[in-house]
Parts: C-alpha cells; structure tokens; sequence
C-alpha cells in the first residue's frame, strides 16, 4: 500500500495512542496532534520504538482554541506540505465539570468536538485536496441513539451564553450534542468537499476500556459506573483497526457522507411509528442513526455557526 500522511488529533492515549500504533506499524507517517507536548513526548517516543517508525510526529494543538488551531495548520503546512488522512479523535468529555467557555466564547465541549475539527478541516481543505485519495474521519458516539426519541433536539441557548442556573447544564448532555452535531457535519462537509475528492466518514464509537490513569480523572462519583461500563467496552485496539479500515480500504475509496458501524457497515436512518418492537431494536442495534441526523435546518444552522465563529464562510480568506 502507498504510504500515506496521516494526522491524529488526540493521539497520546486511548484510541488515538492505538490507531496511531497501527498506522505506523504499517508504515504511514503519521503527526500525532496533542493538546500536551510533555506528556505526548514520551508516547512518540515509544511507539518509534514499538513500531520500529521513525516518521511519527508531534505538534501541539488545543482544539477548543482557534488560534492554536490556525497556528497548527501554518505550521504543518510548512513543515509537511502533504495529507492525505485527517482523524478527528479528540474529543473534550469531563464528566461534572461546570459551564466553561473557550478562549473565543464558545461552549467548550461544543467548541472542541465542533468547531475546533470544523476549522481544521477547512484550513487543511486545499492540502487535502491534493491527495489522491484523501479521506476525513469523524469519531462519533453512540451516544446519539438518546435523539432516537423524537422529543430530543439539540439545543442552541447556552452555546455562547451561561445558563442562569449552573445546575441546569450537563457536561453529558453537551456531549451528546456536539456528536450529533459532528455527524450532521458528516453529512454537509461530504457534500462540500466532493468537488474536491475528499471522501468524509464518521464511525460510531461505541467506547474503549479506559487505562487507570484516565478513571483517576473521572469525577469520584461517576469512577464507579465508569468502572463498570469499562468491563463491557472493547480495548482501543478495536476502534484504532476500524479507524485504519475506513482510512485505508479500497472498499471506502468511492464512498463518502455515510455513518459506520462497528462492523463497518454503513448505517441508514432509523424509521418511526413502526411499533414500539422497532423502536427497542432500533435502539439496542447498529444498524440505525437516528432521522434527526438527516434535518436540513438544524444541519445549516450548526454549519452557518461554525462559519461564523471561524470566519470561513464565503468571501473569507480562512
């Protein structure tokens, strides 16, 4: 296979430490893009030991920060001048945490997992665009099947605003938010980059056992359902193979704008008023993705959003 440029957002722990011990051990290049240098160097540095590849890269990057993101993308550009993978892994999820704001006013879950990987992907567009066969990989969550209730919409009023009362936000609920909004992004920024070849995926993650390093960073009263949820998840592993599958396989070349399962099957929309036996197995399968995914309105209303923010809209010079 043609060696490939791969970047990893994310990429010193978890799935992202894993997927990017795959792309290496089958001799890609890959930019390890982490928010900590310090705590990210030792984990390069292993994996050019384990892997036996020294073409792994680290470059700092917050993505809940603009500036820090447009700073990563200059500088990539004039360090590696060619991408052909970009992988969005990080994801911000602190579990209790209050309301906090980005350094440019944003929600930070909404900022990091949103419009941070937005603003990357147009900044790196051109460079992309290059490749022959440059793909985008969402990481999503299954946590989105909460919106196969038809009751549940995301909501736009504390994207940019505290609410009144600190109790009435939820870190979790933000992010089950932000990953609908991610796939709805799917969608939209498939469509926008087909003239340019660029292929855009997003795969439902339906989690990976977490090392004890980051339990201790789960708030004392969630560690224990964390713990439990641990004996059920799949090791990175899992999750890292599907990320190179969906990156990598002849199979997914042609292919752009779909929602992929565990089982690399392309997921289709769930159907409503089939009947409460449909509805529970729609919601313990994974075989659907909820309809409100595929809503034209709520999709431009984040898309015109993330423009606004980054200031990449039409007439802008990103």
């Amino acid at each position: 296979m043609k060696q490939q440029t791969v970047i990893i957002t994310g990429a010193n722990s978890g799935i992202g430490k894993a997927a990017t011990i795959k792309f290496t051990s089958e001799g890609h290049t890959v930019i390890m893009a982490c928010r900590n240098p310090d705590k990210s160097r030792p984990v390069r540095d292993q994996i050019v030991k384990e892997t036996k590849n020294d073409r792994v890269y680290l470059e700092q990057v917050d993505l809940g920060s603009f500036e820090s993101i447009r700073d990563f993308c200059r500088d990539y550009q004039a360090k590696y001048n060619k991408l052909d993978i970009l992988i969005h892994n990080a994801a911000y999820f602190n579990h209790g945490a209050p309301y906090t704001k980005s350094p440019d006013g944003i929600e930070i879950t909404f900022a990091t997992n949103v419009a941070g990987p937005f603003l990357m992907s147009m900044l790196l567009r051109d460079l992309l665009a290059q490749s022959e066969d440059a793909r985008i990989l969402h990481a999503g969550s299954n946590i989105i099947k909460h919106f196969l209730n038809p009751k549940k919409e995301i909501g736009f009023d504390h994207l940019q605003n505290e609410p009144e009362n600190p109790r009435s936000y939820s870190v979790y609920v933000s992010y089950r938010n932000s990953k609908m909004a991610l796939l709805m992004l799917t969608f939209r920024m498939a469509e926008e980059f087909k003239r340019d070849g660029i292929k855009v995926y997003s795969l439902q993650v339906n989690g990976a056992t977490m090392s004890k390093e980051t339990l201790m960073k789960v708030k004392p009263h969630w560690r224990m359902i964390a713990r439990i949820q641990n004996l059920f998840f799949r090791p990175p592993e899992f999750t890292a193979n599907l990320y190179y599958e969906i990156c990598t396989a002849e199979r997914f070349k042609n292919t752009t704008g779909v929602h992929i399962n565990h089982k690399l099957e392309i997921m289709k929309p769930a159907e409503s008023g089939k009947g409460i036996i449909t509805d529970i197995k729609q919601g313990f399968g994974a075989d659907v993705f909820p309809a409100y995914a595929l809503n034209s309105e709520v999709t431009e209303k984040i898309w015109n959003l993330c423009e606004e923010w980054t200031g990449t809209g039409i007439g802008s010079n990103l």
